[in-house]
């Protein structure tokens, strides 16, 4: 169903009388699962249903999930269950989108002759869910999986590098860019910010960026999202970013390079700002440290150039030294499922609250 697996690693398996854990990182627009048993996947965040009876003929099947569902989007009443980093409430279709991804997900991992072994699942969520999303997301969950955490992506990321003290998370996913001070403990929520500039609002800004500039060329959101996953940056261009994009109906090669620097560039302020907030907040003598010891990740931390750029904005605090994970698509999902291994019962009940 248009989904990408991984190698997991052989010495994560365990016994299945232990039970399944696993750690999902239920992103906007790809959710990631790491199981105890080794197996990872990714899967596109698209759930979507036969519009009609010509397509249900057409298609053969009932539901689809993944690249799937997108490539077939057409034929579809198409879903992306998840909004800003949160599913989004007041649309019983897209719950149901929400818990058919779950439920794939968990599909996609779990041994077909297990059906009765328990599953703990730990889920990242953006750093400043709402409470009352919280419980939308468990109500989702209900009766998929037996024993559920729901803790912020930036932290799961922190758990799973090791990096629980004196260190900064920034996680630009597609639809929050999302932030967490670890001072070796859970964070508060004072230690925690949620932005919703992040890939979306990217793609958004570049779309209309595009068509002001070339109003007869036709394009989709879909297209512009993969200029931009192909072509990012900020900064200097390090080359012209030609696209072909249909104008007057003819395939035409377009240059949209100032386009994708200004799109891209939008994100800048606002990340520098939500850094500098946090980091006053850090006692002074523990400042320096964390400077040093910044971590960006997610889809949106590989745009070129953004790491440098985030550490020129620093110089007027000391400066700073920020590593950019260059594979995060399971970096998530991977610290989830080490909470998942670690926790004990208490931590559980403790943290679901």
């Amino acid at each position: 169903m248009g989904v990408e697996k991984q190698p997991g690693n052989a010495a994560e398996k365990q016994s299945g009388d232990r039970g399944l854990n696993v750690g999902i990182d239920l992103g906007t627009s790809r959710s990631a699962i790491s199981s105890s048993n080794g197996e990872r996947f990714v899967v596109d965040s698209f759930v979507g249903w036969p519009a009609d009876l010509v397509a249900r003929k057409v298609l053969q099947r009932d539901l689809l999930i993944g690249r799937e569902a997108l490539d077939n989007r057409t034929m579809l009443d198409l879903h992306r269950p998840l909004e800003r980093g949160l599913l989004k409430e007041g649309s019983e279709k897209d719950v149901e989108a929400a818990r058919e991804l779950l439920r794939h997900l968990l599909s996609l991992v779990k041994p077909k002759n297990a059906t009765s072994q328990p599953v703990r699942a730990v889920v990242g969520v953006p750093a400043a869910a709402m409470r009352t999303n919280k419980q939308h997301l468990r109500n989702a969950l209900k009766g998929v999986v037996d024993s559920l955490l729901i803790v912020s992506e930036p932290f799961a990321v922190a758990y799973g590098l090791n990096a629980l003290l004196h260190t900064m998370i920034i996680d630009i996913g597609a639809g929050t860019t999302d932030f967490c001070v670890m001072r070796g403990r859970y964070p508060t929520d004072e230690e925690q910010r949620s932005l919703t500039v992040a890939g979306d609002s990217i793609d958004t800004q570049l779309m209309k960026l595009i068509q002001t500039r070339y109003p007869t060329a036709s394009f989709t959101i879909f297209m512009v999202r993969e200029w931009k996953e192909q072509s990012s940056f900020v900064g200097e261009p390090p080359e012209p970013v030609i696209v072909t994009a249909p104008v007057n109906g003819v395939p035409t090669r377009i240059d949209i390079t100032a386009e994708m620097r200004t799109a891209c560039e939008s994100i800048l302020a606002p990340i520098v700002e939500t850094m500098l907030a946090l980091l006053v907040r850090v006692e002074p003598e523990f400042q320096q440290r964390v400077r040093e010891n910044i971590t960006l990740t997610g889809g949106g931390g590989l745009i070129r150039n953004l790491g440098p750029a985030l550490e020129n904005a620093l110089e007027q605090v000391g400066g700073a030294r920020i590593t950019v994970i260059e594979a995060p698509v399971f970096v998530g999902s991977d610290g989830g499922l080490a909470l998942a291994k670690d926790a004990q019962e208490k931590d559980w009940d403790r943290l679901m609250n």
